[in-house]
């Protein structure tokens, strides 16, 4: 079984006991997320796509916890000009581990 869930701007398809980094949100470890912007459902070569989501369906989802991802450098130079600037930025980011899909 698995499900196309949306959140923070993007789609993740996900099935039970998966580990998924998605866009932070605003829970305590622990804590339990129900996703209700469920957009398919699939079971045993049966698919449900929802119109623009599947009516009643529902993901619940563990925070493991919260965490950065690594590093990106964003180097900018500017030829024969004596300029360059270096910069850094580390996204934060939620650890989930998927529970049940209902729907």
């Amino acid at each position: 079984m698995f499900a196309v869930i949306r959140t923070g701007g993007k789609q993740y398809r996900v099935s039970p006991n998966d580990i998924l980094k998605v866009e932070k949100l605003e829970a305590e470890a622990g804590s339990t997320i129900t996703f209700t912007d469920v957009l398919a459902v699939g079971r045993e070569g049966n698919l449900t796509i929802g119109s623009p989501v599947v009516a009643g369906a529902t993901v619940t989802a563990t925070v493991v916890a919260q965490d950065r991802l690594d590093t990106v450098i964003i180097f900018k130079k500017r030829r024969r000009q004596n300029s360059r600037r270096k910069n850094g930025h580390r996204q934060h980011v939620t650890v989930l581990r998927v529970g049940e899909i209902t729907g």
